[in-house]
């Protein structure tokens, strides 16, 4: 680590970085599996479902550059190997290829559970008055309570 001081102490800022290394792996372990399931769904609502699978992976695409930048921002190495990912995160990986429906449950509880990290790691933020990763996270469980509701819609 080098001598950074931006207003959060060495400890608050180490533990703000584990809860966003676990926020990234969620996050990229969903951006696989959203992706995979973009690429593999068929189907009645095949259309429907490729085209918000397509939207919902290059969100998180986008997503996982800014929470690895905010964790190199506080002086932390970025977890970036499907191993580390595999260690870090709460989102089980799925085997082969399942039907629609049960895609859209996967991804629904995929989606909770990345709020259910974020939730954490603000919590540590807002504790070390840390705004800049309380804002980051702030938005990123608005996208993803967002996307759990648009794809609990399409099971109704």
């Amino acid at each position: 680590m080098t001598d950074i001081n931006i207003g959060i102490n060495a400890e608050d800022r180490s533990n703000i970085a584990e809860g966003l290394k676990k926020l990234l792996a969620d996050s990229y372990t969903l951006y696989l599996q959203t992706h995979n399931f973009h690429w593999n769904v068929t189907g009645p609502q095949f259309r429907e479902l490729h085209l918000m699978f397509e939207e919902h992976y290059q969100d998180l695409a986008l997503a996982v550059d800014d929470i690895a930048e905010r964790i190199r921002t506080l002086d932390f190495v970025a977890p970036g190997t499907y191993k580390e990912f595999a260690r870090l995160s709460s989102i089980e990986e799925v085997d082969g290829v399942p039907e629609a429906g049960v895609m859209v449950d996967l991804l629904t509880k995929g989606h909770e559970q990345v709020v259910q990290t974020a939730r954490k790691v603000l919590k540590t933020a807002q504790d070390a008055d840390d705004e800049s990763t309380a804002a980051l996270v702030g938005d990123r469980m608005r996208v993803h309570e967002k996307n759990s509701w648009m794809l609990r819609a399409t099971r109704k």
